[in-house]
C-alpha cells in the first residue's frame, strides 16, 4: 500500500461514521458527485474492500473496467445497480441485461448493506477516474465468442451426499461461513477446515471446534478485501504426530513487514501474503498452543489470486525425495489485470507459480527455509532466478492435488473464458498470460475478455496446455477437485471430481484420460441429499454456492458450500450407462 493510499484510508476511518449517516459529502455543482477529499478517501477504501477483486480502471476483468463509468451512466442508475444488480436485471433494464449477456451471465452480488453515504463515496471515487469516456468492452472484439460451443454432457452418475458438519457464521453478510479447504492430520486422520475469516476448525464428534484463531495469533491479520483473503490454506507436516509442525498461509495489510518477494515501488501493494510454520507440543490437542515463525512474505498488486493453497504430497514416505517438501500455489495477484503482466510469466518472479520448498531447510535467500536441490531451476540458474519455482504460467492455482499414480494436477482459475486442470511437470510453462487454456489470450493487447485461436507458430513458446478445460458458458471459476481414493463409493473409482465455485455445478473426468497432449472429456454429475434429488443451489438457497472439495485420509470425498456453511460427505452412488 503506498503512503498516499495509507493516509487516505486512515482519513476514511475517521470520517466513515459521519459520512455513512448522510447521503453525500460536499457535492460538485456540475456533476452531482462529491469532490471533497474525505468522501473520495472513504470511497477508495470502500471500493478496495468490496469491488477491486472484480473491477479495475485499465481493462475488463471479472467485471467491466470502470474508468469513465460516471460519465456514461446516470448516477441514480449506478446507485440502484450497485445496491442490487440482480433486481435491476430482473426488471428488464436494457443496460443491465446487456452487461449480463456480455459478461456471460455472471451476476454482481448485492451491496445493499452499504449505507447511502458509502455508496455516494464510492461513486465520488469512481468519478475521479474519468478515463476516455469510452464504454468497457462488451463484445469479444474479434475474439472467440464461444470457445467451446458444445455443452458439457450430463452423465448417468448420481451421488448421494449426506450432511456432515454445520459451521457457524463468521460474517454478517453472505457468504456467512467462508469455509474453503478440508485437510487432515497425518496418523490420527482428524479432519480440519479453515474459514477465511481466520478460524481453523477441528472436527470433533461431528461438530467444529476452534483449533486456531489467526486474528488472535497474528495482530496484522486481515480477512478483507477480496473474495479469498484471510486464512487461505493450511497443511500438516507428514511427521506431525511426532514433530507437531504445520503450516498456514494468510493475508496482512500492505507494509506490515518487509517482503521477501517485492517489485518496483512505483507499483502499488494492496496486501501481503505470509507463510507461517507453527509448532505445538500437544499434537493431539483440540486447541492449538505453541509457537510460530514466519517463512516468507510476498507483496501483491491486487487483493485477488493470492497464496490460497499449500500442500504436502500425501503419497510421499520417509526417504522419498518429496517427503516433507511443501508445494505452494502462488497466484498472479491480479498483476495482469492491473497492467503488469511481466510479473506473472517469468522464472525471475514468484507470481503465477507453483513453488516447492523444504520448510525445515535454510538455504533460501532469507535463511528461513530450504530450496530442494532437484527443483528444476536450481541448476544453471542465473542470479535472478527464483529457484523455489517448480512450474510457472498460472493465473490462480486453486488446488494442488495428486493422483494415486503420483501425477500432480493443478486446477487453474481462468480470466473470462477458460477454466482448466493442468498436469504439472517440473520446469514447464503453463502459459498465463500468453495463453488462457488452449487459446491465445486477448489481454496482452488490452482486451481481458477475449481469447483467440492459437497462432501457427505456437511451438516457439514451448507452452504446456491443460489436460481438461471448460468455458464460461458452463461455469465461472473451477473448484479444484480430487481423484477418488476411497472405498465407500465404488462408482467413483478412477474419477477426478471437481466443479464450478459460484454455481455449484459438478463435473468429473476419468483420470486415465488426463494425459499430456489431449483434452479429457468432462461430464456433469448430479446429487441427491439424503436420497432426495436437489441441487446445491437449492440446498443453499442462494444463486452463489461457493463450492469446494476435500478428501480425508481414507480417500473419501467431501463437499463444502460457503453460502450456508455446510459440509457434506459423498456417501453412495448409482451410475447408469
Amino acid at each position: 500500500m503506498n503512503k498516499k493510499f495509507a493516509l487516505a484510508a486512515l482519513a476514511a476511518l475517521f470520517t466513515a461514521f459521519a459520512l455513512s449517516s448522510c447521503n453525500t459529502g460536499t457535492p460538485d455543482d456540475k456533476t452531482g458527485y462529491a469532490a471533497d477529499s474525505a468522501t473520495i478517501a472513504l470511497g477508495e477504501a470502500t471500493f478496495n474492500q468490496n469491488c477491486s477483486g472484480c473491477h479495475n480502471f485499465k481493462q475488463d476483468g471479472i467485471g467491466p473496467q470502470l474508468s469513465g463509468v460516471t460519465g456514461r451512466l446516470p448516477k441514480e442508475w449506478l446507485l440502484h445497480f450497485i445496491k442490487n444488480s440482480q433486481q435491476v436485471i430482473a426488471s428488464g433494464d436494457k443496460q443491465a441485461n446487456q452487461l449480463f449477456a456480455a459478461y456471460k451471465k455472471a451476476v454482481m452480488p448485492p451491496f445493499d448493506a452499504l449505507s447511502d453515504g458509502q455508496l455516494d463515496a464510492v461513486l465520488a471515487f469512481l468519478h475521479t477516474h474519468k478515463g476516455s469516456g469510452q464504454p468497457a468492452a462488451t463484445t469479444s472484439m474479434g475474439g472467440l465468442a464461444n470457445p467451446y460451443p458444445a455443452p458439457i454432457a450430463l452423465s448417468g452418475l448420481t451421488v448421494n451426499i449426506q450432511p456432515f458438519v454445520q459451521f457457524p457464521p463468521t460474517s454478517s453478510k453472505p457468504p456467512f461461513a467462508r469455509i474453503t479447504k478440508l485437510g487432515y492430520q497425518p496418523n490420527s486422520g482428524s479432519l480440519f477446515v479453515n474459514d477465511l475469516q481466520g478460524r481453523l476448525y477441528k472436527i470433533k464428534g461431528g461438530k467444529p471446534v476452534i483449533y486456531m484463531d489467526m486474528a488472535k495469533l497474528k495482530p496484522k491479520f486481515i480477512n478483507q478485501p477480496g473474495l479469498a483473503t484471510g486464512l487461505g490454506s493450511f497443511a500438516f507436516h507428514p511427521g506431525f504426530a511426532s514433530n507437531g509442525i504445520f503450516y498456514t498461509s494468510h493475508s496482512e495489510a500492505a507494509g506490515s513487514a518487509k517482503a521477501d518477494f517485492a517489485y518496483a515501488d512505483s507499483i502499488r501493494v494492496s496486501l501481503q501474503w505470509v507463510l507461517t510454520e507453527w509448532k505445538t507440543n500437544k499434537p493431539d490437542s483440540d486447541t492449538f498452543t505453541g509457537t510460530g515463525r514466519e517463512l516468507l512474505r510476498v507483496n501483491m498488486v491486487n487483493v485477488i489470486h493470492g497464496m490460497q493453497e499449500i500442500a504436502f504430497n500425501p503419497l510421499s514416505k520417509p526417504g522419498d525425495k518429496d517427503y516433507g517438501l511443501l508445494y505452494i500455489g502462488m497466484g498472479d495477484g491480479g498483476s495482469v489485470e492491473e497492467g503488469f503482466g511481466f510479473l506473472a510469466h517469468s522464472t525471475e518472479k514468484i507470481w503465477g507459480t507453483i513453488l516447492r520448498i523444504n520448510p525445515m531447510g535454510n538455504n533460501s535467500a532469507n535463511g528461513k527455509y530450504g530450496i530442494p536441490a532437484d527443483n528444476p531451476f536450481v541448476q544453471n540458474a542465473n542470479a535472478n532466478t527464483v529457484q523455489e519455482i517448480y512450474a510457472y504460467g498460472f493465473r490462480n492455482p486453486h488446488r494442488i492435488t495428486w493422483s494415486k499414480q503420483g501425477t500432480l494436477f493443478v486446477p487453474n482459475i481462468g480470466q473470462a473464458n477458460i477454466e482448466s486442470i493442468n498436469l504439472v511437470v517440473p520446469g514447464h510453462d503453463y502459459g498465463w498470460p500468453l495463453r488462457e487454456g488452449h487459446f491465445a489470450f486477448g489481454g496482452i493487447s488490452g482486451n481481458m475478455g477475449s481469447v483467440y485461436p492459437l497462432p501457427a507458430n505456437d511451438s516457439i513458446y514451448n507452452i504446456t496446455y491443460p489436460v481438461a478445460e471448460f468455458d464460461h458458458d458452463e461455469g465461472k471459476a473451477i473448484a479444484g477437485g480430487f481423484e477418488y481414493w476411497g472405498s465407500a463409493v465404488p462408482a467413483l473409482k478412477g474419477k477426478f471430481l471437481f466443479g464450478d465455485i459460484p454455481s455449484g455445478r459438478l463435473f468429473y473426468t476419468n483420470v486415465a484420460d488426463m494425459k499430456q497432449g489431449k483434452l479429457a472429456t468432462i461430464k456433469e454429475w448430479k446429487i441427491t441429499i439424503n436420497n432426495q434429488p436437489r441441487t446445491l443451489k437449492e440446498a443453499c438457497g442462494s444463486d452463489r454456492v461457493d463450492l469446494h472439495f476435500g478428501r480425508d485420509m481414507q480417500g473419501e470425498l467431501y463437499i463444502l458450500t460457503k453460502a450456508d456453511g455446510k459440509m457434506y460427505k459423498l456417501a453412495n452412488a448409482v451410475e447408469k450407462h
